[in-house]
């Protein structure tokens, strides 16, 4: 990937947690990419880093959680790279970036938006504080905004309150709200989690529409291969903070390299027949305060050898076809058993 090419660059990021059993590594040593209007996703089960990644780039971890090494850089148009891990809290130059040029839409709608102010105040705010207009102007771009994103009658939707509107319409607002000070960048954490299934499909839609329209870059979270495939140009999956598989989307879903990779793919309910028993994935995640020695997938996995897999360090990224990359030591007996 070329570097002119790349917005977002994420390098052996680290996010540790302090409580009184020791550092707890939730992210640990993470790296991706996010072209420059693409859509890269981050995919893997509860629990394994994936918001907390999308925080630690908004520069949002608090105590007792702290970025513990790592850097992350983004690339504006027209600007010169900036080091996010490197700003103090202070610096103004962290407030512009902070859903100025990077956007975020949170997990749940009802607790990304305030319950005592209106709608279009809370549009308008996001737009005052971050572009240099008046408030007619900023009325102005919040119409055409929630116009944007297919809200009708947005004019008297502004005077409305979030416990007004149903929950497909709040997710409406919340994109609104990201898009609103035009990012570069937008992070959407499970933005269709708490929908059902027909407004999930309106809502990854109407993502691709304005990518489309903006060229906006989307890192986009979820736990759902289903949507990786519909919206992904690429994806990196994770397992326990660290980065497991990682490459264009059609390699990684048709041609798995990674035994985690593998096993969340057979547990897709969409390709099993009727009356079949749903796979599962064998064992628990383990706990962050008992983290395996080398890959940390082993105690789950079928390819797993006893002085292999089992021995620090941890392995490492490592490509495995072009532009595809396993943090896997017996990927070629993953793809081989693919392809019989």
């Amino acid at each position: 990937m070329e570097k002119a090419d790349t917005v977002l660059d994420v390098t052996q990021l680290e996010v540790r947690f302090r409580i009184e059993e020791g550092d707890l590594p939730a992210v640990n040593g993470v790296d991706f990419s996010l072209r420059r209007g693409s859509t890269l996703a981050l995919v893997g089960e509860s629990g394994c880093g994936k918001s907390v990644t999308s925080l630690a780039i908004m520069r949002l971890i608090n105590p007792p959680g702290r970025i513990a090494g790592g850097s992350i850089r983004i690339q504006p148009s027209g600007r010169d790279t900036i080091d996010i891990t490197a700003l103090s809290e202070k610096d103004d130059l962290l407030y512009s970036v902070r859903c100025g040029m990077i956007g975020m839409i949170f997990q749940e709608p009802m607790t990304a938006l305030s319950p005592v102010h209106t709608i279009g105040n809370q549009i308008c705010e996001a737009i005052l504080l971050h572009c240099n207009v008046n408030e007619k102007t900023a009325q102005e771009r919040a119409i055409a905004m929630l116009d944007n994103v297919g809200i009708s009658n947005a004019a008297q939707r502004m005077r409305q309150y979030p416990h007004e509107l149903s929950g497909g319409l709040r997710q409406r607002v919340v994109i609104a709200m990201a898009l609103a000070a035009e990012p570069e960048i937008l992070i959407a954490d499970e933005p269709t989690t708490a929908l059902d299934v027909t407004i999930q499909a309106q809502i990854l839609q109407l993502l691709k529409e304005l990518q489309q329209k903006t060229g906006v870059s989307i890192l986009f979270i979820t736990h759902d291969l289903g949507v990786v495939a519909q919206v992904a140009d690429d994806v990196a999956v994770m397992y326990m903070g660290r980065i497991a598989e990682y490459g264009p989307v059609r390699n990684v879903l048709k041609n798995p390299r990674h035994p985690y990779t593998r096993a969340l793919l057979q547990s897709l309910p969409a390709l099993h027949r009727r009356g079949e028993r749903l796979a599962s994935i064998p064992g628990r995640v383990p706990s962050l305060a008992n983290v395996p020695e080398g890959c940390s997938f082993h105690p789950r996995c079928q390819y797993a050898e006893q002085k292999l897999c089992d021995i620090p360090p941890a392995p490492q990224l490592q490509q495995a076809a072009e532009e595809h990359s396993t943090a896997c030591l017996r990927w070629q007996d993953v793809f081989a058993e693919k392809t019989q």
